[in-house]
């Protein structure tokens, strides 16, 4: 893999919300997968999988976007925003379609928090919305 070049904002924000969030959907994922496997050191892959569904579905992402739209940064807003009423050409299989939408502006906010290497924003939302789902579970 080529070195990390940091994206220009402009580049940024007019990206595709949808490749944002196809990106923000991986590296969400990946950071759910290192919090469980650190919880759970000796579980199976199985149950890890299984674990991970309830921080990634689409309801436990529209759950943290909506106690962190607070918090979010004007910036952060609007790319929230754009992910969310981007038109998708998918229907979400098991979720709710107001849910799934809330999802898509998460994760494009996280693959914008990503791209634009802003490491410790990007994990402060990750963070909390790990507490958000552990504390409703």
């Amino acid at each position: 893999m080529e070195e990390s070049i940091k994206m220009d904002k402009i580049k940024l924000i007019t990206m595709s919300p949808l490749v944002l969030a196809y990106l923000g959907d991986t590296v969400y994922e990946s950071y759910i997968r290192e919090h469980l496997i650190r919880q759970n050191i000796n579980r199976k892959v199985n149950n890890l999988h299984k674990l991970a569904i309830q921080y990634s579905k689409a309801k436990a992402q529209a759950t943290i976007i909506h106690e962190l739209e607070d918090e979010l940064t004007e910036e952060e807003m609007k790319i929230f925003k754009r992910g969310r009423n981007q038109k998708s050409h998918t229907a979400p299989k098991n979720a709710d379609i107001i849910d799934y939408k809330y999802a898509t502006g998460f994760e494009a906010l996280i693959g914008y928090l990503y791209l634009s290497e802003d490491k410790e924003r990007l994990e402060y939302i990750v963070k909390k919305g790990i507490e958000i789902i552990e504390r409703d579970m």
